[in-house]
């Protein structure tokens, strides 16, 4: 992520994207990040981060994805609008449904580690309940 044009305490744009994996047969899983920065350090979350200026939705999705987890990914519907307030961080997010169609998942960028999760063990990675709402509307949407 490069450094933001946006003064401090004014909300920030960002997206965030629900990759999911349909293609296990033991079930849909998710990619999850740990974010290695501010807000949230140290939480496990959905890869995403701010919209650069001039960039259009789907591309900083796809570019925000390829940066934190090495994955290429097809953008889908807009899954849920979210607010994250940690002062003095206030983001509205946009997250997006995706499904992953090429590259080797590694943590990289804001990210200090990345994992590819069965929906069914989520609560062992503390996410938020709004992460885990995201997710389980994500599934039933069209990428």
């Amino acid at each position: 992520m490069t450094t933001s044009p946006y003064a401090p305490g004014v909300p920030r744009l960002a997206i965030g994207a629900v990759v999911l994996d349909q293609s296990n047969p033991g079930g849909p899983r998710v990619v999850l990040v740990r974010r290695a920065r501010p807000p949230l350090a140290g939480c496990w979350s959905l890869p995403g981060g701010s919209v650069e200026p001039g960039e259009r939705l789907v591309d900083a999705v796809a570019r925000e994805v390829s940066e934190e987890t090495g994955l290429s990914v097809q953008v889908g519907a807009l899954v849920e609008i979210i607010e994250i307030l940690e002062p003095p961080y206030h983001y509205v997010i946009l997250d997006y449904a995706c499904v992953p169609l090429s590259g080797t998942l590694r943590a990289g960028d804001d990210a200090s580690e990345v994992a590819l999760v069965p929906l069914d063990t989520l609560a062992a990675y503390s996410i938020t309940d709004d992460v885990v709402r995201v997710i389980r509307r994500a599934v039933g949407l069209p990428v």
